[in-house]
């Protein structure tokens, strides 16, 4: 069934005015001389004459029809309101109507849009993050502001009696991407609930030419762009699980074998020449690489190890070096008895070490020390390097979500208190 809306005459101007609201309407405005006009009666009286020069025109023309969601709606309402105070700011809302789903709004601020519709049942008061908070389908929304609205510009049919200057005390608690919203007016109020809409599906819903507004700061229930910090840490949980378990495989996969083990005795201030070879040893299968590890008894002393891992039918020779040195005292410990290197990529063959040890020639005692060349060992670097690299992404979706709802909350009656040298 096709519903035809009706028409009216100005009794200002004679100007004819439609009504798509049809027994809904109870005010609207004339667009040739925009006196705002009473038509909930046959004698269609005068509310208000159109006192100011300029003219708003809202980005979405009255007559507009889009679909938002299963339902097509008609703009049919236009009005332009306003806080007033250090830095008075404005916001417009458009009256949608369907004949079969009733009326619904969208408001639009610096290129943020909300849909939103009028409640039935009311809010539970709670407390949140020790603030008043409402409380509403298993869902807690937090107080944002509060303020007074003033009507600065109306355009179309309204289902209420409104003018301009009319002015309600808001109330807006948010739960991104959705805000409550309150209206007091002679002592009734009104509660509503919107929910945050990119301005692209706007245009789209309506079929307006060009693009949207584009949207200025973070307004109060639009969702963060980086998401939920907790799902990302959660990712980079099991992230970490997953690398755990490539320690665990490599562990069993590269246990390493010993290919070379024996014990020394380095006495300071001997003048033979203390650099002596091993005993040749085998390294067997791949490529793969070799740990060499030093085991010392050294007590407040240092010890410096130069070697060299050589192959006896090339040649080819690795050459690196370690230093030693532990001390200790009333005030703790400093340094270890033991250290080890691992040279990557060692093809098999027959091997020798040649070992040069030193030491401070003045140390009064001796040292052992042992040496052990295990085969193909796990290397634990690459698993660390890849451990800090996880952490990277969620600091950084941290701190940007950190940024983004501290950008939110400075716009509230609840904004970080920065102190000043001013009392």
């Amino acid at each position: 069934m096709t519903v035809k809306a009706r028409s009216i005459s100005c009794p200002n101007c004679g100007g004819p005015v439609q009504l798509r609201g049809f027994a809904h309407t109870l005010t609207v405005t004339c667009p040739q001389c925009q006196s705002v006009l009473d038509a909930s009666t046959p004698e269609v009286a005068i509310l208000q004459k159109f006192q100011n020069k300029s003219r708003i025109q809202p980005k979405i023309p009255l007559g507009s029809r889009g679909k938002l969601g299963d339902t097509e709606y008609e703009v049919i309402g236009f009005q332009v309101r306003q806080v007033a105070g250090d830095a008075a700011y404005f916001w417009e809302e458009y009256l949608l109507f369907n004949p079969f789903q009733g009326f619904r709004y969208l408001t639009e601020y610096d290129g943020h849009w909300n849909f939103v519709r009028v409640l039935s049942s009311l809010p539970e008061e709670t407390r949140g993050r020790g603030r008043i908070a409402m409380r509403m389908g298993g869902q807690t929304y937090l107080a944002f502001d509060s303020m007074t609205a003033q009507t600065i510009w109306v355009m179309g049919e309204f289902p209420w009696q409104v003018r301009v200057g009319d002015s309600a005390g808001c109330q807006d608690f948010i739960a991104p991407p959705y805000m409550l919203s309150s209206e007091s007016t002679g002592g009734e109020t009104t509660w509503s609930r919107g929910e945050y809409l990119p301005g692209a599906q706007i245009w789209s819903a309506f079929r307006l030419p060009g693009g949207p507004p584009v949207p200025r700061g973070v307004f109060a229930n639009q969702l963060s762009p980086y998401g939920k910090v907790g799902s990302t840490w959660r990712t980079w949980l099991w992230l970490n699980v997953a690398l755990a378990a490539l320690v665990f495989f490599f562990l069993i996969a590269s246990p390493g074998h010993v290919a070379f083990s024996d014990s020394y005795v380095f006495v300071p201030g001997v003048k033979s020449d203390a650099a002596f070879v091993t005993p040749s040893f085998q390294l067997t299968g791949r490529d793969s690489n070799v740990e060499l590890g030093i085991k010392t008894n050294l007590d407040n002393n240092w010890a410096y190890f130069s070697f060299a891992l050589i192959n006896e039918q090339t040649g080819q020779a690795f050459d690196f070096a370690r230093e030693v040195s532990y001390y200790h005292d009333s005030d703790g410990t400093e340094g270890s008895r033991n250290n080890s290197v691992i040279i990557p990529s060692v093809p098999s063959g027959q091997y020798y070490l040649r070992v040069e040890p030193e030491t401070d020639d003045k140390s009064p005692s001796s040292f052992r020390y042992e040496l052990e060349v295990r085969r193909n060992v796990a290397n634990f670097t690459f698993f660390g390097i890849a451990a800090l690299l996880l952490l990277v992404p969620p600091i950084i979706a941290t701190v940007r979500r950190a940024g983004f709802e501290t950008a939110r909350w400075r716009e509230s009656d609840y904004a970080p208190q920065s102190s000043g040298g001013d009392d």
